[in-house]
């Protein structure tokens, strides 16, 4: 159970469902006449931008981790109630909220409105509008200005934090594609051919039987075929290289930025004219 000595130690401390899964930072606490903590409100979302209200009943703190009784969506989904309101939730508010999460009204937690409508009391702040908003304000009797006092004197200044991470997305896809192209070589072949060389040799001892054999005179023709050789051109198909896709990773910087919220205190002191601004 929560109680009213974790109201301090509640802010900033990190949500996590049921599952164990991270739903995000702890925000404001709404205390009920008692002064038990009896609500809070988680900022969710990539920069906290959202906040939902979550019921402190059954809920369970574990060091610096505040465990929920429900489910990261559940607490996503919730109504929509204005967290940064300056008045107790209503009536109407509360219920909506008990009924969203299945719960039954304690009395204990019942009595929150009445006595927050009564003495004052609500965790989110003060009239003012810039005022800080604080577990441990409490207006007195009578003190119906806005101004506070505290058990100790003392004021916490909080102020939240971004909270960044990464998710990993589908940036783009690449793919090989085949294709075919007709191109013009040109190759040099060395060809042979043959030519007719005209050869003549006097007729010596050596060859005059030959020369001398046959007739006297005769007409004759004598026919010699010429050989070429021509280019002839195939193709074929040979493997030459092979292309495959790689994948690496490559890490780089990346600037984010969001709007966070900080409070500001604001001290009156004996002597000084002006406002003196802590924070």
């Amino acid at each position: 159970m929560i109680t009213q000595e974790n109201i301090h130690t509640l802010q900033g401390t990190t949500v996590y469902d049921r599952d164990g899964d991270k739903i995000g930072s702890a925000g404001q606490v709404w205390t009920d006449a008692a002064g038990l903590p009896t609500w809070i409100s988680v900022r969710t979302g990539l920069f906290g931008l959202h906040e939902s209200l979550i019921p402190l009943q059954d809920a369970d703190l574990q060091g610096d981790r505040l465990v929920v009784p429900f489910e990261k969506a559940k607490v996503k989904e919730a109504p929509n109630v204005d967290a940064d309101h300056d008045e107790p939730l209503t009536q109407d508010e509360v219920d909506q909220l008990y009924a969203y999460y299945g719960l039954s009204h304690h009395d204990s937690y019942r009595s929150y409105q009445a006595g927050a409508t009564a003495a004052g009391e609500h965790f989110t702040g003060a009239e003012g509008g810039d005022r800080p908003r604080h577990t441990d304000y409490e207006l007195g009797a009578g003190q119906g200005d806005g101004h506070y006092r505290t058990g100790d004197d003392a004021m916490t200044r909080s102020e939240e934090r971004l909270d960044v991470g990464t998710e990993r997305e589908e940036a783009g896809r690449a793919r090989l594609r085949k294709y075919v192209v007709t191109e013009q070589e040109q190759v040099s072949v060395p060809v042979t051919r043959e030519e007719v060389r005209l050869e003549r040799e006097p007729v010596t001892g050596a060859n005059r039987d030959e020369a001398y054999r046959g007739r006297d005179l005769t007409e004759s023709e004598h026919e010699v075929t010429l050989h070429a050789e021509r280019p002839v051109v195939n193709t074929e198909t040979v493997p030459v290289e092979r292309v495959h896709l790689g994948k690496e990773t490559v890490t780089e910087e990346q600037t984010v930025g969001g709007e966070v919220r900080k409070e500001r205190i604001e001290a009156d002191l004996p002597g000084e004219e002006s406002r003196r601004r802590l924070g």
